[in-house]
């Protein structure tokens, strides 16, 4: 079972000397013992929820790379090793493999940084070294205090001081009086398309279902800005759509399959594994697991309809899940081709396995540690966790010798 750590030391120069093993065998924990808040849901299929809980031996090393970020949100390794990283109030910082952590990079967009937005995800792709670019996600202020999520792209300079050419390629619309549920994952897909995936924005949610808008979406678009080539056609919908029916989605990665995998905040109850598909509507809010934060039923309470997808799974209580990784590597080799998802109140590394497109098993790490914000593959293969706090760190986790 994992056990609590006493607070790790803070290190002036952020370096990356302190590592702590953890007995984390995720044996019979009580994740599947607590009451759903829906007790009178039924799952679709068996095992939608509560899959059995892995019986998983592995102890983890955790290695504090960097400490002192604020509220860090997105990360992607560069290829010599170092790591961009995100920090809502609006700075990008290069994390180098001694912890030592960059000035904030120049020339990003303005950001709204209240409650839920600020510099969000950020992600490269394989051709760095050649390009140099970079993209990135944020809250984008707008006229009368509004806000959207946007994404951006520029060309970071070679001494890593400052990003040139910078274009916002996307702004979502409508904006909106809100300061919550942005979504806000950027993944490249194997073809080339950048998924973004996009939050209701709270408030509006019955906007999730109205296709002219970007609310509570997938949206697939081309790395230079517009819809992707490719996308489907949905009858007086805007181009850039993907999927709909979302409610907050901060979970996205490509999974076993070469398709998008998400994971979406559900409300009380009711976060969503899903496989989206093109041009299908995913429900929310007219079907949900779950019940709204007050106790009443979403709607009218419903959990399937005709022409609304199922998820592939889903959790009541939920993980609050965050960001999200597909393990290739061999560092963990019974981790292979698991799911690695950041919980936020759930306080935990959670892992899903997955057969024949259903989830097998669950098992959950780090219980209990911190709000786990960000979760990657490094190139060597160790797992790499971003947590989420006024004095958040990036952590490495290795099997424990």
């Amino acid at each position: 079972m994992s056990r609590t750590l006493p607070a790790l030391p803070s290190h002036p120069a952020l370096a990356c000397a302190l590592t702590v093993a953890l007995a984390t065998q995720a044996c019979a924990q009580d994740f599947n013992e607590a009451p759903p808040n829906a007790p009178d849901q039924q799952p679709a299929f068996p095992e939608q929820t509560r899959a059995p809980v892995i019986d998983d031996p592995v102890a983890l090393s955790r290695e504090t790379v960097a400490e002192g970020l604020s509220h860090p949100w997105g990360m992607d390794q560069l290829p010599d090793g170092r790591w961009l990283v995100t920090e809502r109030p609006g700075r990008l910082r290069i994390v180098s493999a001694d912890g030592t952590l960059s000035d904030p990079i120049a020339g990003l967009p303005d950001v709204d940084s209240r409650r839920q937005g600020g510099l969000l995800d950020v992600t490269i792709r394989e051709d760095f070294d050649e390009t140099r670019r970079v993209w990135w996600s944020f809250a984008e202020p707008r006229d009368g205090g509004k806000t959207g999520t946007a994404v951006a792209t520029g060309v970071l300079s070679p001494d890593d001081t400052q990003l040139e050419d910078v274009e916002v390629i996307f702004h979502q619309e409508p904006a909106w009086d809100s300061t919550a549920h942005y979504g806000s994952r950027l993944v490249f897909s194997p073809d080339g398309a950048l998924f973004v995936t996009t939050g209701e924005r709270f408030g509006p949610r019955d906007l999730a279902q109205d296709v002219t808008t970007h609310l509570g979406k997938v949206l697939r678009l081309s790395p230079e800005g517009g819809p992707a080539e490719g996308n489907p056609d949905i009858d007086g919908g805007r181009p850039e759509i993907w999927s709909y029916g979302h409610r907050n989605l901060q979970s996205a990665a490509i999974g076993p399959d070469g398709a998008l995998w998400t994971v979406e905040h559900g409300p009380q109850g009711g976060d969503e594994l899903n496989r989206p598909e093109p041009g299908r509507n995913y429900g929310w809010p007219v079907i949900s697991y779950g019940e709204t934060y007050s106790g009443a039923p979403v709607g009218e309470g419903l959990t399937a309809k005709d022409g609304m997808e199922q998820p592939v799974y889903y959790w009541d209580p939920v993980i609050a899940p965050s960001g999200m990784a597909l393990y290739e590597g061999d560092v963990f080799p019974e981790w292979q081709g698991s799911f690695l998802i950041g919980g936020l109140a759930s306080k935990a590394l959670v892992r899903l396995t997955l057969e024949d497109g259903r989830v097998t098993g669950e098992a959950r790490h780090l219980q209990d540690e911190a709000r786990i914000r960000d979760v990657d593959v490094a190139n060597d293969g160790s797992v790499m966790v971003l947590t989420d706090a006024d004095n958040g760190a990036l952590w490495r986790l290795t099997p424990s010798d």
